[in-house]
């Protein structure tokens, strides 16, 4: 994320250079400040809106702080990758944010992966291929469901009060409260863990199916419930529901 917005200040910078350019080169438009009256208020005000778009450029790219979604605003997969960036800086939790935006990464290249395999395999109307696709939807559903827990946690987080109660900074607090605090934290972290480690489980499913269909030269569709990673496939997703209600 960082490299991107570095990437977008860079075009942005070529841009107001190349305008300058063309508009004030003698051997282009040739306006010429210092020339007529009109030509140096024309060339002297680009000047100023240059350093207007660089300044305002740098700012919004680089200080300026993102608009927080509220998590039951998210929809789109941009939406949780820009939710989860927010967090990034946040030191206790740098790295489990990294892992997570590495998974969103890369549970869309395996569902494009899966998809074209089965576009391979089979033609969109057959049942086999609804099947499928039925099933790496439903556990896309799943993936999406676990950053979104991780979001509502992320988001109730006060990273200020964590490294006060981890430091033993509150001395005006009893032991048994700071340690009651403690556990509440290491509750947080702990939570943040698991649900990566659930999201894993399901990259390292879709990487089964994958396998399994790419090993199957036919098969019915009939077939295709008693397929192990199916069936594994399956069992998460019921566990899941169970768990939700």
């Amino acid at each position: 994320m960082a490299v991107t917005k570095y990437i977008k200040l860079l075009g942005i910078i070529i841009g107001v250079v190349a305008v300058n350019i063309i508009v004030l080169s003698p051997g282009l438009l040739g306006v010429e400040i210092g020339g007529t009256a009109l030509a140096t208020a024309f060339g002297v005000t680009l000047l100023f809106a240059s350093a207007l778009v660089l300044i305002y450029g740098s700012y919004a790219l680089l200080f300026k702080q993102p608009v927080v979604i509220p998590v039951k605003q998210i929809r789109t997969h941009e939406d949780y990758v820009e939710a989860l960036n927010q967090f990034r800086r946040v030191k206790p939790l740098g790295n489990d944010i990294t892992l997570a935006l590495g998974q969103l990464d890369r549970i869309v290249k395996k569902k494009d992966t899966l998809l074209n395999v089965l576009n391979q395999r089979f033609e969109p109307t057959e049942l086999s291929y609804k099947k499928f696709a039925s099933i790496i939807q439903e556990v896309e559903k799943l993936f999406y469901l676990n950053v979104r827990s991780i979001l509502n946690r992320l988001n109730v987080f006060d990273e200020s009060e964590y490294d006060s109660v981890m430091n033993n900074k509150s001395t005006s607090f009893s032991q048994k409260l700071l340690q009651e605090k403690t556990n509440l934290y290491n509750e947080y972290l702990s939570f943040m863990k698991s649900s990566i480690a659930s999201n894993e489980e399901i990259l390292l499913k879709l990487d089964k199916l994958l396998l399994e269909i790419s090993r199957l030269d036919s098969f019915e569709p009939g077939d295709i419930e008693n397929m192990p990673c199916m069936q594994e496939i399956d069992s998460l997703i019921k566990q899941t529901k169970y768990y939700k209600q």
